[in-house]
This record gives structure tokens, C-alpha cells and sequence, in this order.
């Protein structure tokens, strides 16, 4: 797959089992990961991998977080299997720098990372799906996995192999989305 392909067809999958990557083909998804565009070569990102057991102690602290807001059972169950939807989640967070580059510029500098490792994996014939939701805003979940509270989840990134492959896309058409400075 050339770049031009990578980038005109990737799409994101929910539908991922095991393998995860492991070995050159992790170590390519993070260095991808480290690759992009950073002013001020800050660094303002964190990447906490996930797996095996892991996703069991994730599950835990998604339940504990949204066992302070509900007891719905079914609510609570679907956050305990969240962390099971994928044999590896990539969570990053922003580690934020007092600098002169705002911290808004760095927070998309970290939403890079997310977006340069799935594409990498997709490069890789992995499937990957980026989420955020509330658990990525929630103090506990944060405190649990020692993101400090002046910092961000970006997200998390699901990687695994794809279990069913989903059909491809149309592509967005760009038109609507473009002014011309003239």
C-alpha cells in the first residue's frame, strides 16, 4: 500500500480480536506516534499501553468511574466490556509544558499521536478505531491512570486485527469544506 492509497482509504474498525501488533510492528506504531508535527519539540504527550491483564484493570476503573454517577446495571455493563473491544488500546493523554506554544496547540499535537499511530497500523494491515467519550473527561479515570489532572485523555486508540472487514467508505467530497483566497 502506497501512501496516497493509505491515506485515501483508511477507515476505522470496531470489529478487531487478537493478534494485537507486537514486536517491529508496536515499535513502528509508537515511533509513528513520536513523528509528528510538535512545536517547539515539546513533547506534550503520554502513551499508556494497554493489554492482557491491563484491559481487566481498565475495565475496573471504568466501572468504579461510572459507579459514582449510576448503579444501571446494564450502563455498568457495557463500560465493563468497553475495554474488551480490542486486544491493544494505545490511551494517550497530553503532558502539558508551560511554554510559550499554547496549550491548545499542543493538545492537537498530542491528537496527532492518535491519529499518525492509527494510520500506521492501518499501513500495517491492522484494524484500529479511535474513542473518546465520556471516560476520556472523568477525573477517576484520570487519577487512576496517573494523568495528572491539568492534562487530557486524548483518546483511545483500539488496535487489534480486523475480525470483520467493513466495506469501504465513499469518499467525502472536499468542496463544501474549501474557500479560495483570491
Amino acid at each position: 500500500m502506497n501512501s496516497t492509497e493509505l491515506l485515501l482509504t483508511r477507515q476505522s474498525n470496531p470489529h478487531l480480536c487478537e493478534p494485537a501488533p507486537a514486536g517491529e510492528d508496536l515499535h513502528n506504531i509508537l515511533s509513528a506516534g513520536m513523528r509528528v508535527p510538535d512545536h517547539g519539540a515539546l513533547t506534550p504527550w503520554h502513551f499508556t499501553l494497554v493489554q492482557g491483564e491491563g484491559l481487566n484493570k481498565l475495565s475496573e476503573y471504568f466501572v468504579n468511574a461510572v459507579q459514582l454517577q449510576t448503579d444501571d446495571e446494564a450502563k455498568l455493563e457495557k463500560t465493563r466490556n468497553m475495554p474488551f473491544r480490542a486486544p491493544l488500546i494505545i490511551i494517550v493523554s497530553t503532558k502539558y509544558q508551560e511554554h510559550k506554544v499554547p496549550k491548545q496547540e499542543q493538545l492537537v499535537a498530542a491528537g496527532c499521536c492518535v491519529h499518525a499511530m492509527q494510520m500506521m497500523a492501518f499501513s500495517l494491515g491492522f484494524g484500529a478505531v479511535w474513542r473518546t467519550g465520556e471516560l476520556s473527561y472523568n477525573n477517576s479515570v484520570k487519577y487512576a491512570l496517573n494523568v495528572d489532572r491539568q492534562d487530557d485523555i486524548v483518546g483511545y486508540l483500539y488496535i487489534g486485527t480486523e475480525k470483520k472487514v467493513r466495506p469501504a467508505k465513499p469518499a467525502k467530497p472536499y468542496e463544501g469544506c474549501v474557500t479560495y483566497l483570491k
